[in-house]
């Protein structure tokens, strides 16, 4: 077997080259881009806001295009975007989510508080299983450590909104309200995180007023 000597890797990984990449981002996205780059002293401090934007513009989550394309515009290697990704949970890698994700505490005061039966109803009620998409691509159910809403356990995360103390007819209720909303809660998350850090003024010059 052949033995890789420290001295034969020079430098980092290359970044992805044009024409290895397809380009998705919107025209509004690459606005969203250049304004945010203003707010810090290279492109690699980007890679966090960058990664919302990501989020948004391919539906959810980040495929390896996704990656692939922030790794291009931000200069970085496939891995070390890839690495930063993969490393915070609000990010989802590799599969696409439903429209609605809901995260499930199962942390100490949500568990004593019937977290792990309300999540079997949950689990149940949808037919799938921790990590999985109901077959319509409408809700995935994922087990999360501390919401830090401790005083409404059991609590639930969707999007931004928190939902605690709930219980098996709350939950119900709330099903069947994502069930008729027509913009994935995913996406709509990704894009309020990208408008909160852009500036007012950033976010006048985006809209072109």
């Amino acid at each position: 077997m052949d033995v890789i000597q420290i001295s034969d890797l020079r430098g980092r990984p290359r970044a992805p080259r044009p024409e290895e990449v397809n380009l998705n981002f919107s025209e509004k996205a690459v606005r969203e881009l250049e304004q945010l780059l203003n707010h810090y002293p290279d492109k690699k401090s980007a890679i966090l806001p960058c990664l919302w934007i990501a989020q948004r513009e391919y539906g959810g989550y980040l495929p390896s295009e996704a990656i692939a394309e922030v790794a291009l515009r931000l200069d970085r290697s496939y891995a070390e975007i890839e690495g930063v990704a993969t490393f915070y949970t609000m990010y989802h890698v590799g599969h696409p989510t439903g429209k609605h994700l809901i995260e499930v505490c199962t942390c100490l005061s949500c568990h004593l508080c019937g977290a792990y039966r309300l999540a079997d109803h949950i689990k149940s009620k949808l037919g799938i299983d921790w990590g999985e998409t109901t077959p319509d691509g409408m809700f995935t159910i994922e087990e999360v450590e501390c919401l830090d809403a401790c005083d409404r356990a059991p609590v639930l995360q969707i999007s931004d909104q928190y939902y605690g103390p709930v219980d098996d007819k709350t939950v119900d209720a709330i099903l069947e309200k994502l069930k008729s909303e027509t913009s994935p809660s995913t996406v709509r998350l990704a894009d309020e995180i990208v408008q909160a850090q852009l500036h007012k003024r950033d976010q006048e010059k985006v809209s072109g007023n």
